[in-house]
């Protein structure tokens, strides 16, 4: 079974999806028989990234993209704050920093071809919500690749970051989530088949306020297959997850939905 997912190395809430997924994921009796790639989206494409050495109000930034006033922006903040912790994670918002995460994203394709693609995405995430590294810089991004966690060959990612390998597959992927219309992430493709609100729906992108998880494999797949990805899936519903995970939108990066 494939699953895959769409999602933002600086959207909060995709971290939280990360988290709530993999816990169910890492314990189903089939684990090896799913295969999970994580695709390329970019929350903001405009972002310009925060040099190191230089802090990142984002409360202040949060303010003004929505509007509401600093108050309101720190309430939301505290709030997603908390949601993060009850998945053991640790949100440090005061030194989060703004980045652009094309490279990022390229790395990370870098990292799929090596199969240490899941173990760069924690590494970014955590950098990003917990350590407040600015990933949209070059040599942050180097270190993070080459951290023992994700073992990158460090001078293979600084030959990527120094040219444009792999900005064709960020492209695809984010060609691929306007053709599925997807708006916001975290966004589940599982053998590509949407499926939303529970119920299984063929060829549209999950829309309202949650997240999209496509289910499904094409007809003439075992039917070992299909009770692998039942099974999978009642599995992740145990869990209280039951796929509907609030998301980032594009346009609204950061707010909850």
């Amino acid at each position: 079974m494939d699953i895959d997912i769409w999602s933002d190395v600086v959207c909060p809430w995709c971290y939280v999806g990360k988290r709530r997924f993999e816990t169910p994921l890492d314990r189903f009796d089939h684990r090896d028989q799913v295969t999970v790639t994580w695709r390329s989206y970019q929350l903001d494409p405009t972002t310009r990234s925060t040099p190191r050495g230089v802090d990142g109000d984002y409360v202040a930034r949060l303010a003004a993209k929505f509007g509401g006033g600093v108050e309101q922006a720190g309430q939301m903040l505290e709030s997603m704050t908390r949601t993060a912790a009850a998945e053991g994670l640790d949100y440090h918002f005061d030194i989060a920093k703004p980045a652009n995460t094309f490279d990022a994203h390229r790395l990370l394709h870098l990292a799929a071809q090596r199969g240490v693609q899941g173990e760069l995405k924690e590494l970014l995430f955590r950098a990003t919500f917990t350590l407040g590294q600015p990933i949209g810089d070059h040599q942050t991004l180097v270190d993070l690749a080459a951290a023992a966690a994700a073992g990158l060959d460090r001078d293979e990612a600084i030959s990527v970051l120094a040219g444009d390998q792999y900005a064709d597959a960020v492209e695809a992927d984010e060609a691929q989530a306007r053709a599925y219309g997807i708006t916001g992430v975290p966004f589940f493709v599982i053998d590509g088949e949407v499926r939303r609100l529970g119920r299984a729906t063929r060829g549209s992108a999950a829309g309202g306020h949650d997240a999209g998880l496509a289910r499904g494999a094409p007809e003439g797949h075992g039917r070992s297959r299909r009770l692998v990805r039942r099974r999978l899936l009642r599995d992740l519903r145990c869990f209280g997850i039951a796929l509907r995970w609030r998301r980032c939108a594009s346009s609204a990066a950061g707010r909850r939905q």
